[in-house]
């Protein structure tokens, strides 16, 4: 019972987040009503979220914070955030993936939540600088029945380096252990990602980092949910002129997504089937028109 209370109080937030964002405030009376939920249960999501930081609590509500570009929360901050969107895009993303092949995942709870829709991918090599991540593979690598490697099993590549708040592994260490491998397909988490900025981050180690991963890939994903359009974080690291394919999920507003299909060749958006059942797809894929 209580784990699930958890993970509805994360979604809570996550919601009240969004509505801060979106609107530039909101009223705990509002929150109410929309939510269902008691006064006191919206006033202690209110101080959870302005104990992560990402709100400010004013007389009867909430504002959003101005994040410094500096500024990188920690992975369990950024884990109760967005939850539903991850899971979409994570769903929509794992398609994407040929067995055999050999894929790189970048830090961040976007690629996390990945990281579980591939274990039934066969035969994959993943090379990750995410500490998180090589943990989802090797805990899923259990014993067959020789007691050997289970069959399939995905063969993992953990880099080195210094850890970050978001639990990956960035600098020379890091950097080196990229520089001479090659990748068949990049799934990038970003902190944020713009037309003038193009991808970038709060941490400085970590945009070198993301550079290597970048130029080692034949093909770059980035998977971010709708909040990180617009977001420009200190350093930049890509431009979107190499990104071959955004997944993010229904919540990117309409305006948004045509300004990104004039810059990036493939758009997915995750969460909005079409007819066939598959996510919206706009732009071009593989080098060919959609």
């Amino acid at each position: 019972m209580s784990d699930n209370q958890n993970l509805l109080a994360e979604q809570r937030r996550a919601l009240i987040l969004d509505e801060v964002r979106r609107r530039g405030g909101v009223r705990v009376n509002e929150l109410t009503r929309r939510l269902n939920v008691s006064d006191m249960t919206v006033r202690r999501d209110l101080d959870a979220l302005a104990r992560q930081g990402v709100v400010e609590k004013v007389h009867g509500g909430a504002v959003p914070v101005a994040e410094a570009s500096t500024h990188e929360p920690g992975f369990e901050a950024k884990s109760a955030l967005e939850l539903s969107a991850k899971e979409d895009i994570a769903r929509a993303a794992a398609r994407l993936v040929m067995p055999g092949s050999a894929i790189a995942l970048s830090g961040g709870t976007t690629t996390y939540a990945l990281a579980h829709h591939l274990l039934e991918v066969p035969d994959l090599t993943v090379v990750t600088n995410s500490v998180r991540v090589a943990d989802v593979f090797h805990a899923a690598q259990q014993p067959g029945a020789a007691g050997g490697r289970r069959p399939g099993a995905a063969t993992v590549v953990l880099t080195g380096g210094v850890r970050t708040p978001s639990d990956s592994l960035v600098g020379p260490v890091a950097d080196q252990a990229i520089r001479s491998l090659h990748f068949d397909v990049l799934f990038l988490g970003v902190h944020g990602i713009s037309v003038e900025a193009g991808l970038s981050t709060p941490n400085l180690a970590e945009a070198e980092t993301n550079r290597r991963l970048v130029r080692a890939a034949r093909r770059v994903v980035v998977v971010a949910d709708h909040t990180k359009w617009g977001t420009v974080g200190l350093s930049s690291f890509a431009e979107l002129a190499e990104v071959d394919t955004l997944v993010t999920d229904a919540g990117l507003p309409a305006a948004a997504r045509e300004e990104i299909a004039e810059h990036l060749p493939g758009l997915v958006v995750a969460g909005e089937a079409d007819t066939a059942g598959e996510p919206r797809q706009a732009g071009r894929h593989d080098g060919q028109d959609g």
